[in-house]
């Protein structure tokens, strides 16, 4: 009995990791936070941390946001490629 006892601890402390890293994982997709990086997609400056800091954070939406008719022309513009290059976040194959 001690043995499946201690499968069991076993089994729901690695479940409860998973979770937790699941948790951390997860992006909530708000394209206002991308708003760091306009001045350097919308001109030739250089990104700030803050914008690099966001847009890694936003890449798991950039596909998302290019489905969008609002947001495709920004996001998908070459400024904003430059842009993610610069944070060395390249765009995602969509």
């Amino acid at each position: 009995m001690k043995i499946s006892y201690a499968t069991l601890c076993i089994t729901l402390t690695l479940l409860l990791l998973a979770q937790t890293e699941l948790s951390k994982a997860a992006v909530t997709c708000n394209a206002l936070q991308l708003s760091a990086c306009a001045s350097a997609i919308t001109s030739s400056s250089p990104p700030s941390a803050v914008c690099c800091s966001k847009l890694k954070e936003q890449r798991p939406c950039l596909c998302q946001y290019l489905k969008d008719p609002n947001l495709k022309r920004l996001v998908n513009s070459p400024n904003a490629r430059k842009v993610a290059n610069a944070c060395g976040s390249p765009f995602p194959t969509c």
